[in-house]
């Protein structure tokens, strides 16, 4: 009961801010944290990292990046340079980034039909309830090599990534509520192609995640007057127990709440930045600096190409907010990779996850001193 009781007085006084904070790390006792920014509970159970695994181990090769391309079967990869995609279109001989729209779209720009307008006078209109979602969807290589990952890459090259980042923010987010970049890296994580590349959805919709941490965050900032998210990277700072690797402007950290095993949050710490696009010369390029540090990490960890989803969250665009400050809102970078306790097995969001509650075994504590012991300025390929 003794146990409880203190986790519960550090929640209280880490949420409110009226203690200095506990280290975590030593807990060895099932508990439940708080995500302010969903407004959920996450379950984590160390003592359960102690189990024997006797589930389903993958094959290393399955989620590389195939670095180990030949040049002859690059030629062949249809997001390379000169590439022949599934349309039948040819990639130009590009030479840094390339961006295009995606060949196979989930969101269309087009007029939705008429059948798509309900009678919101019909009784049944609350249970069966349907919006147009229309949007672009664009697809953006990293580089002109498909042996080459970002933390493989120089400083200069994921720079030119971050530039058309912002580019594409500045041509999509004047027209759409929400632009989402983010990248699948692995076969593990549904990549369908070893090509470094991301994808960008642009919508005139806020889709479910991000509406929940704009609503928490404005919610915070209405009672407390700051951006939620500038709180608790400084705090994070005044204990620093969570935090992965840091630079001038930027941080890495397993989040209080993370979900996934070595899941982390890339966020600015020396100003209050809202969208990709607000950052100025300095800070891109030392963004550029902290993410193949961290991704390094990643690949260090257990001598893969680690796989993840990675997606950037700002404040909401679109005609109504891209010309406006947002202050309740902080720029941030999420990475979740699903890899476990090796290259082999993965964590799985399944049974009680799906049906009750988000649950993770190793502590944020724990996972952020494991990704600290490895070298972010040594890649274990080169």
């Amino acid at each position: 009961m003794a146990i409880n009781e203190n986790l519960c007085c550090f929640f209280y006084s880490f949420l409110t801010g009226t203690a200095v904070m506990a280290k975590f790390g030593s807990i060895d006792y099932p508990h439940n944290r708080y995500n302010p920014l969903l407004d959920e509970w996450i379950l984590v159970c160390p003592h359960r990292s102690k189990r024997p695994w006797m589930g389903k181990i993958e094959k290393k090769e399955d989620h590389q990046n195939q670095s180990n391309e030949t040049a002859a079967g690059e030629k062949l990869n249809a997001l390379s340079p000169g590439g022949i995609r599934a349309n039948g279109i040819q990639n130009p001989l590009y030479n840094s980034t390339y961006v295009f729209d995606n060949d196979f779209p989930a969101l269309i720009d087009t007029e939705c039909p008429d059948n798509l307008n309900i009678d919101n006078n019909n009784d049944d209109s609350q249970l069966f309830r349907v919006q147009p979602a229309r949007g672009r969807c664009r697809v953006m290589c990293f580089h002109p090599s498909s042996r080459l990952s970002l933390p493989l890459m120089s400083i200069d090259e994921i720079l030119a990534v971050i530039n058309a980042w912002i580019g594409e923010l500045l041509k999509l987010g004047p027209i759409y509520r929400w632009v989402q970049i983010f990248e699948n890296k692995g076969a593990i994580m549904g990549c369908s192609n070893p090509h470094p590349h991301c994808q960008i959805w642009a919508s005139h919709f806020l889709p479910n995640i991000p509406r929940k941490k704009d609503q928490q965050q404005r919610n915070y900032f209405e009672k407390y007057g700051r951006a939620m998210l500038w709180d608790y990277v400084q705090k994070e700072l005044s204990n620093e127990e969570r935090i992965v690797i840091r630079n001038e402007h930027w941080l890495a950290l397993v989040p209080f709440w993370a979900t996934w095993p070595f899941e982390t949050m890339l966020l600015p710490y020396h100003r209050s930045i809202q969208r990709l696009n607000d950052i100025n010369e300095m800070e891109k390029k030392s963004l550029a600096s902290i993410m193949k540090g961290l991704l390094t990490i990643y690949d260090n960890l257990f001598e893969i190409s680690f796989p993840y989803s990675m997606g950037w969250h700002g404040a909401p665009t679109g005609p109504e907010y891209f010309d406006s400050k947002q202050s309740h809102w902080i720029l941030h970078a999420v990475y979740y990779p699903p890899l476990l306790r090796s290259a082999t097995i993965k964590k799985f969001m399944v049974g009680y996850e799906l049906c009750a509650q988000s649950q993770r075994d190793i502590t944020p504590e724990k996972a952020a001193e494991i990704l600290r012991q490895q070298n972010p300025n040594k890649h274990y390929k080169t």
